[in-house]
C-alpha cells in the first residue's frame, strides 16, 4: 500500500504541475493576481506530494519491501539502514524522483519569493517551471517508475552498488542535483521575460541570488563527488575528465560566465541579451548532462541508465526546451538589444572577456565530451578524449581568466587608464613575479610549476587587495566576491604543488616490508581477514613512518561483496593540512603478500578547501534583500542610468 500511495502522490503532483503550466491561459477569466495565488498554492502541493513520494520509497527501503522492483534491485536485507535511505537515489528511477523533488523545492522557493517580480512575469515564470516539472513527472511515471512492482517478490535484494556504499552517497547527489536543477529558475525567468517581451527594472536584483545559489550548490556537489571518487575508487585521482564529470562541469562554467555578465549588466543596464542567452544555456547544459548520464550512450562508474528509450525522451525534452526558448529568443531579441557604451579598457570589457573565456571553455569541454559519443552512435569510430587533451587545452585557455579576475574588481566603469590600473596592481604583480622566480629555483626549472605559482599568488593578492586599500564595498555580498576569488587562488596554488610534487608508486609488499613514498616510509605490519555486514575481505595494517618514527596507522581493505560477486578496494588516507598519504590494496600475490598502491599527495586538502571557498563565496554574494515589489510596472528595455541600476547590487559587483 505504501508504494501505491507514493505512485498516486506522483500522479496528483503531475495534475497540479499541469494546472500551474496552463494557468496563464485562464488569466483573463480569473485575473492575474488570483492565477498567481493559485500557482503559489499549487507549487506547495507539488512539493508536498513529491516529498510524500520520496518518504514512501524510503519506507519501502527501510522495511525491505522487495516486491518493489527498484528496492529489490538496489538493496539487501544486510545493507546498513543509512545506506538503505541513500539508496533512494542510487540508480535511475530513484534519482529521477530526487530530480523532480528538488525541482519542486526550487519552484516552491520561487513561489515564496515571487513578491519581487511583476505579477505578469511571475505568472509566466511559474507556468514555465510547472511545465518542466510536469514533463519530468510524466517521464518518471511512464518510463522510470520507482514504485513498479516485482511479483513474485524475491526473498532478498541484489544489494546496492558496492562503490555507492560510502557516506558520500548521502551528500553528493542531493547537492549536485540542487545545483543542476537550480538553473531551471533563471531559465524560467528568461523564457517568461521573452514571453512578455519586457523586463522589470529590478529584474537583476531578483535574478542574481538564484543564479548564485544554483552555482554554489553545483560547485559543492562537484567537490563532494570529486572527494568521494578520490576516497572510494582506489585510483588516488580526484578528477578523471569522465563524460559524467564533464556533464556537471559544463553548467558550472556557463553559470560562472553568467555571473560575470550579470555583474556588468547590473551596473550599466546593458548586456540583457547575453544574460538571457546564458540563462538558457546553463539549464540546457543541465539537461544535456542528464541525457549523458541516463541515455545509455556511455559506460561509466557514474552513469545510471543503459536504456536508450529513456534517452530519447530526455532528448525530446532538450529539443523542446532549448529549441523553443532559442526560437523565442530569436523572435524577441530586438526588444532587449541596445548599443554598448564603454571603452575597450574598462571594468565592463574585463568582465565580458572573462564571461567569453568561460563560455569558450564550456564549449571546448562539450565538444570533447559529445564528439566521441556521436562517432560511436553513428558507428564511425571509437575514440576517447582524456586528461592530456583537457589539460593541454583548458590550462592555457583559463589562465587569462585568472589574470583578468584580478584586474576587473580594481578597474573603473566605462573607461580607465592603463597606467593608473598598473600602479594599483604593482605589489600584486611584484609578488607574483617573485613567487614564480622562487618556484623556478625550488622546482629546478619546472616552467609549469612557476607559472602556476604566479597565477595563484596573483589571484590571492588581487582578491585581498581591496581589504588593505580600504576600497571594499559594504555588505556581506562584497565579502562573497573576495572569498570566491581567494578560493580560486588557493585552489591554483594547491593544484600546482600537488601536480609538481606528488609521488605515486605500486609495489608488492609482504608483512614486515617497508616502501619509501615521498618523505615517508610505509611498513606493512599485518594482514587479517574480516567480515562486516554484507561484505568480507582482507584488511591490512600499514604504519606511516617519518624518519623512523611512526606517525599514523592506516587500514586499507580489499572487500568482497558476496551478493554482487564484486571485489572493491577500500583505500585509507592519512590527511593533514600539508599532505595526504594514500594506501590502497590491489591483488593478492600470496598468503602474506599484496600489491599495494602508495601515494604521497602534498596540499591535497587545500584543493577541496579552495573549491569550497568558491561555493561559500557564491552563497555570501547572494546574501541580500530582494527589492520592493513592483506588481505591474514593467520597464521599457532601454539603457538604465547607473543611479537606477539597483545600487545594492552594484556595490558588490566584481
Amino acid at each position: 500500500m505504501i508504494a501505491e500511495l507514493g505512485h498516486f502522490a506522483l500522479i496528483l503532483a503531475l495534475c497540479a504541475s499541469l494546472a500551474m503550466a496552463m494557468l496563464p491561459m485562464a488569466e483573463r477569466i480569473t485575473g492575474q493576481d488570483a492565477a498567481l495565488r493559485v500557482q503559489q498554492r499549487g507549487s506547495a502541493w507539488v512539493l508536498g506530494l513529491s516529498l510524500l513520494a520520496c518518504a514512501a520509497l524510503m519506507w519501502c527501503f527501510l522495511v525491505n519491501d522487495f516486491s518493489v522492483r527498484y528496492v529489490a534491485s538496489h538493496s539487501h536485507s544486510t545493507l546498513a539502514p543509512g545506506y538503505r535511505l541513500a539508496a533512494l537515489w542510487g540508480s535511475h528511477e530513484g534519482s529521477m524522483l530526487l530530480w523532480v523533488t528538488t525541482l519542486a523545492a526550487w519552484m516552491g522557493g520561487v513561489a515564496w519569493r515571487i513578491r519581487g517580480l511583476p505579477v505578469e512575469l511571475g505568472l509566466r515564470m511559474m507556468s514555465v517551471l510547472g511545465g518542466i516539472t510536469a514533463s519530468l513527472l510524466l517521464f518518471v511515471l511512464l518510463s522510470s517508475n520507482p514504485f513498479a512492482r516485482l511479483l513474485p517478490a524475491p526473498l532478498d535484494g541484489s544489494d546496492l552498488n558496492a562503490l555507492l556504499q560510502d557516506p558520500g552517497m548521502a551528500f553528493h547527489p542531493p547537492a549536485l542535483y540542487f545545483g543542476y536543477v537550480g538553473f531551471a529558475v533563471p531559465f524560467a525567468f528568461a523564457v517568461a521575460a521573452m514571453w512578455l517581451g519586457s523586463l522589470d527594472k529590478n529584474w537583476l536584483a531578483w535574478l542574481r541570488p538564484w543564479i548564485l545559489y544554483a552555482w554554489a550548490a553545483l560547485g559543492l556537489g562537484i567537490v563532494l563527488g570529486s572527494s568521494w571518487a578520490y576516497r572510494v575508487l582506489g585510483w588516488g585521482g580526484w578528477w578523471f575528465w569522465d563524460p559524467v564529470e564533464n556533464a556537471s562541469l559544463l553548467p558550472w562554467l556557463v553559470g560562472l560566465a553568467l555571473l560575470h555578465v550579470v555583474a556588468a549588466s547590473a551596473r550599466t543596464g546593458m548586456f540583457k541579451l547575453a544574460v538571457l542567452l546564458l540563462c538558457i544555456a546553463a539549464f540546457g547544459l543541465s539537461l544535456i548532462g542528464t541525457f549523458i548520464v541516463r541515455s545509455g550512450a556511455i559506460t561509466s562508474v557514474h552513469a545510471f541508465a543503459t536504456d536508450p528509450e529513456r534517452g530519447i525522451f530526455i532528448l525530446a525534452l532538450i529539443g523542446l526546451s532549448l529549441g523553443g526558448s532559442l526560437w523565442l529568443f530569436a523572435m524577441r531579441a530586438g526588444r532587449f538589444g541596445q548599443p554598448w557604451t564603454f571603452a575597450a579598457l574598462s571594468r565592463e570589457s574585463l568582465l565580458l572577456c572573462n564571461a567569453l573565456i568561460f563560455s569558450v571553455a564550456a564549449a571546448t569541454v562539450l565538444l570533447a565530451t559529445l564528439y566521441p559519443m556521436a562517432l560511436d552512435a553513428f558507428g564511425l569510430a571509437k575514440i576517447s578524449v582524456g586528461p592530456p587533451y583537457f589539460e593541454a587545452v583548458l590550462g592555457p585557455l583559463l589562465a587569462p581568466a585568472v589574470m583578468l579576475m584580478g584586474l576587473a574588481p580594481l578597474g573603473k566603469w566605462k573607461a580607465m587608464a592603463l597606467p593608473s590600473l598598473a600602479l594599483r596592481l604593482r605589489w600584486a604583480l611584484l609578488a607574483s613575479i617573485l613567487a614564480a622566480a622562487v618556484a623556478l629555483w625550488l622546482g629546478h626549472g619546472q616552467a609549469m610549476f612557476a607559472w602556476g605559482m604566479l597565477l595563484g599568488v596573483w589571484a590571492v593578492f588581487t582578491a585581498l587587495q581591496p581589504l588593505w586599500q580600504r576600497s571594499m564595498p559594504r555588505g556581506i555580498a562584497a565579502w562573497g566576491m573576495v572569498c570566491a576569488h581567494l578560493g580560486v587562488g588557493v585552489f591554483i596554488l594547491a593544484l600546482t604543488t600537488l601536480k609538481s610534487q606528488e609521488v605515486e608508486r605500486e609495489a608488492p609488499m609482504s608483512v614486515g616490508q617497508t616502501a619509501q613514498v615521498g618523505p615517508y616510509q610505509l611498513r606493512l605490519e599485518a594482514l587479517e581477514a574480516f567480515e562486516a555486514g554484507n561484505h568480507s575481505g582482507v584488511r591490512a595494517t600499514v604504519v606511516v613512518l617519518d624518519e623512523g618514527k611512526p606517525i599514523a596507522s592506516l587500514h586499507p581493505e580489499s572487500r568482497n561483496y558476496t551478493t554482487q560477486e564484486m571485489t572493491v578496494a577500500a583505500p585509507d588516507i592519512d590527511t593533514s593540512w600539508r599532505r595526504d598519504v594514500y594506501v590502497a590494496m590491489g591483488q593478492s600475490l600470496g598468503p602474506t603478500t599484496w600489491a599495494m598502491r602508495l601515494q604521497f599527495k602534498p596540499m591535497m586538502v587545500w584543493v577541496w578547501i579552495g573549491f569550497l571557498m568558491m561555493s561559500a563565496g557564491g552563497v555570501l554574494a547572494a546574501w541580500r534583500r530582494l527589492p520592493k515589489p513592483a506588481p505591474h510596472a514593467l520597464d521599457v528595455p532601454d539603457i538604465m542610468p547607473a543611479s537606477a541600476a539597483v545600487p545594492a547590487l552594484t556595490e558588490a559587483a566584481p
